[in-house]
């Protein structure tokens, strides 16, 4: 691409600043452990992910990290003082400034043992001491994120990360790549650490959520499908795994993927679709069920073997109408908490309203309705929550608005 050597667009942002996207975070303090492997490199990005959900982040690092990641990097990052040695202010015990969640990445094999004998020689293992003791007290959260060379995942280290999750630690996955545990990436760092540190009505109650399209097909080759492509969905399902929830997403064939903590199944078709929803409604009793999916309609009475040739006229597609997914999921299970979407174009608000409460007459805890006539001011979707609680439609902007508020609304249930 051709630069034409031109200085950057001014910007409100200060130099220590990161942009925000959410505020799951405000208010928390989160004490970030670096231990001595090369993944402690990543960790001022891991610094900054956290600060753009709110969170105030210090850094505590040992002598062997500082060999991969500086103390100037991780204070830029944290605009925190690094703490790479205890002095007479008791920094691992932090009373003046208590930490809400500690989170130890990378995790080495050498601190994870020592952690779970209670050796307290180091920084790091010394401050871990004293947060085990605010973790069995409800004061705080520790999460450990398992990073070194795959030989290294012996017997040993199996029975101390068992321990420390069995005294009430949180296992952050790895990312296994070749014959490694490698730092797992910061959206899964950033979303276990909130997840953690939730206290919503939602934790660890069950929810199916749906999204995406649903295509169906016309011959081997060619399908129908829209336009909608699960963003929403993802957001909700976002959301809600923040939130603690014990979450399902199904996710319709649009060429978008859900971040990877969040339990998915995709789907390609409309009778996938149908199955796979069907089937987790007879395996599992869910609280509630959010059903954000665009789902076909219609689809071809006959589909075409092969591929039909192309160059000529096709001259008429009968089309019948698909099974309400919706139903067969009401019927299966009663006792779930319905929350349905509705996308209309070509009418007016108040009969979209008048949709909406069509569905809460029979029984739906809340209708999120949509029309495609509505955009805010930087193209946005507009939004609107229907209560079952006989108050006014709520309108919101943006997507992850929409999937916070519907989220809220859940929890006030």
């Amino acid at each position: 691409m051709h630069w034409e050597i031109r200085p950057p667009k001014n910007s409100k942002m200060g130099d220590h600043d990161v942009p925000r996207v959410g505020s799951h975070l405000e208010g928390r303090r989160i004490g970030l452990m670096i231990c001595g492997g090369i993944a402690a490199m990543k960790t001022p990005m891991v610094a900054r992910a956290l600060r753009r959900y709110g969170a105030d982040v210090v850094a505590y690092v040992s002598k062997e990290a500082l060999k991969y990641v500086t103390k100037d990097t991780l204070e830029w990052a944290t605009i925190n003082p690094v703490v790479e040695q205890l002095s007479p202010q008791s920094e691992h015990l932090s009373k003046d400034k208590p930490i809400d969640a500690y989170l130890v990445a990378p995790a080495t094999y050498n601190t994870i043992n020592k952690i779970r004998h209670g050796i307290a020689d180091t920084t790091i293992t010394a401050t871990m001491s004293s947060a085990i003791g605010l973790m069995e007290r409800g004061r705080a959260k520790i999460l450990i994120a398992p990073t070194m060379h795959g030989d290294m995942h012996n017997s040993i280290l199996t029975e101390s990360l068992q321990h420390l999750r069995d005294i009430g630690c949180t296992l952050i996955a790895p990312r296994d790549d070749y014959g490694k545990h490698n730092i797992p990436d910061n959206d899964v760092l950033v979303a276990e650490t909130i997840r953690a540190l939730s206290d919503s009505s939602v934790k660890g109650k069950k929810f199916l959520v749906t999204g995406g399209p649903t295509p169906v097909p016309i011959d081997n080759v060619r399908r129908i499908t829209n336009r909608f492509r699960g963003r929403l969905g993802i957001e909700i399902a976002k959301e809600l795994y923040f939130k603690g929830a014990d979450v399902q997403f199904v996710l319709g064939f649009a060429g978008i993927k859900a971040p990877s903590y969040v339990p998915t199944v995709n789907v390609e078709n409309y009778d996938a679709y149908k199955d796979s929803v069907l089937n987790f409604l007879k395996e599992n009793k869910y609280y509630a069920g959010i059903f954000s999916a665009a789902v076909a309609d219609y689809k071809p009475s006959t589909v075409y073997e092969g591929k039909i040739p192309s160059g000529g006229k096709l001259n008429q597609i009968e089309l019948e109408p698909t099974q309400k997914v919706i139903d067969l999921a009401r019927e299966l299970a009663p006792d779930m908490k319905m929350i349905s979407f509705k996308y209309q174009e070509n009418m007016s608000h108040e009969e979209l309203m008048g949709i909406a409460k069509d569905r809460i007459s029979l029984g739906h805890a809340a209708v999120v309705a949509n029309r495609g006539e509505d955009v805010g001011p930087n193209g946005e979707q507009v939004a609107y929550i229907v209560p079952n609680s006989g108050e006014e439609e709520i309108k919101i902007i943006g997507k992850a608005n929409i999937a916070r508020k519907l989220v809220e609304h859940i929890e006030k249930l």
